[in-house]
C-alpha cells in the first residue's frame, strides 16, 4: 500500500472517531455531567424555613426534618407530565462530593393540581405519584444567600427549577 493511501485511511479513521464523539457529546446535556454546586457549608438551621418560586410553589422545611409542600412540580422528565403535588413529608440535608443536596420526600399527598388545563384533561399522562422524592441542589447567590434548585424537563436543555427564601408578607 502506498504511503498516500495509508495516510488517507488513517485520516478517515480519525474522522470517524471525531464524528462518533461529536454525536455522543450532542446527546449529553449539562445536567448529565453536573457535579454539584461545591457548597459544603450550609447548616440544617440555615436550610430550614419557607421556600417559594415564581410559579406559586411553596415548601416549608422544618428543623425537625418534616416538610409541607404546596404545588411542587415533578423533577427531570416528570415535569413534562404537568402535575403539581401538595402534602407533607420529610427532608434531609446531605453532603456529597459535588456539594450539598436536600432530599425532600412527599410521604402523604393531600392534593394534586395541574400546571395547565391541557395536562388536566390529557388522559394519556400517567397518574401522579402518591409519594415522590426530589433532590434539590444547595447553592449560594451573589449575596451568599442560599437557593435550592433541581433540573426539569429534557436534561439536554439544563432547565432549573429554582426555590428562593420565602419573603415575609
Amino acid at each position: 500500500m502506498a504511503a498516500g493511501s495509508r495516510l488517507r485511511v488513517r485520516w478517515a479513521a480519525v474522522g470517524c472517531v471525531v464524528v462518533v464523539l461529536a454525536v455522543l457529546a450532542a446527546c449529553a446535556g449539562p445536567y448529565q455531567y453536573y457535579n454539584g454546586t461545591g457548597v459544603h457549608d450550609a447548616t440544617v438551621a440555615e436550610v430550614a424555613g419557607g421556600w417559594e418560586n415564581i410559579e406559586g410553589t411553596r415548601v416549608v422545611l422544618r428543623e425537625d426534618a418534616t416538610a409541607l409542600l404546596e404545588k411542587l412540580d415533578g423533577q427531570d422528565f416528570d415535569f413534562d407530565d404537568g402535575w403539581r403535588l401538595s402534602g407533607t413529608g420529610t427532608w434531609q440535608l446531605t453532603d456529597e462530593d459535588g456539594g450539598q443536596v436536600v432530599r425532600l420526600t412527599l410521604t402523604t399527598r393531600t392534593k394534586v393540581e395541574s400546571r395547565s388545563p391541557a395536562t388536566a384533561t390529557d388522559t394519556s399522562s400517567p397518574d401522579p405519584p402518591s409519594t415522590y422524592v426530589w433532590s434539590f441542589y444547595v447553592d449560594r447567590d451573589q449575596h451568599d444567600e442560599l437557593k435550592l434548585f433541581f433540573f426539569y424537563g429534557d436534561p439536554d436543555a439544563g432547565n432549573t427549577y429554582a426555590m428562593t427564601r420565602k419573603t415575609q408578607s
